[in-house]
């Protein structure tokens, strides 16, 4: 059994993920930011935890992810605002990487996006372009980091049902489910050999998709 604390914990993924993690024998703590959301994660099997990523600083986060085995971020702005999307996809993001080793924790699971490069190609007149930027800004820190870590950068998310398959570095937008988002992030969590990738990936086709746990483990 793990802990797991799992940032953006009200996320359509990070809700999908709590049930899958509990079954896989897991204890879940989903960090929120809303208090009215703590019916909704429990529901989910997870323990909420109140607390604001975009203003609490790195002691207070090592706090609170001190006693757990693995973080994940999963937790966006949600785009709009470029100057939230850096304070929470940029910023709080790296704040939880200073965090984690102060907290005595090495994993670390960062959910990204399939086109998360420097040469992302967003140009900066384009509504993403802080998403974009933020994310690159983010992974490329957690890189440089000594945490095992592992980057997952999923394609176009669809609300389709899950199929337990992938396809790894698809030429397309890569569109994948987010049942199945929060499928590979289990099994990256207990896959050794995922850390330290960047792993991108769509829901691909019948001939092109193989099963997660195969597809993670080579």
């Amino acid at each position: 059994m793990s802990r797991i604390i799992v940032f953006g914990g009200h996320g359509r993924i990070a809700r999908l993920l709590a049930p899958l993690l509990v079954a896989n024998g897991d204890e879940v703590t989903a960090v929120i930011r809303n208090p009215q959301h703590i019916a909704d994660v429990e529901t989910a099997g997870a323990t909420a935890l109140v607390g604001d990523v975009e203003t609490m600083d790195a002691a207070s986060l090592a706090e609170i992810i001190r006693g757990h085995d693995a973080i994940v971020w999963s937790a966006g702005a949600g785009g709009g605002d470029p100057e939230r999307t850096y304070a929470v996809d940029r910023d709080a993001a790296i704040r939880t990487m200073y965090a984690a080793p102060l907290a005595g924790v090495r994993r670390y699971l960062m959910v990204s996006w399939l086109g998360s490069k420097a040469d992302h190609g967003v140009p900066k007149d384009d509504s993403f372009f802080a998403y974009a930027d933020a994310k690159w800004a983010a992974d490329e820190h957690l890189r440089g980091t000594q945490l095992d870590g592992t980057i997952l950068g999923p394609g176009a998310l669809t609300l389709d049902e899950p199929t337990g398959r992938i396809e790894l570095d698809p030429e397309d937008r890569g569109a994948v489910s987010r049942a199945d988002v929060a499928a590979v992030i289990v099994a990256a969590l207990n896959e050794p050999l995922t850390i330290g990738r960047t792993i991108r990936f769509g829901n691909g086709t019948a001939e092109t998709a193989e099963p997660i746990e195969v597809a993670l483990a080579r």
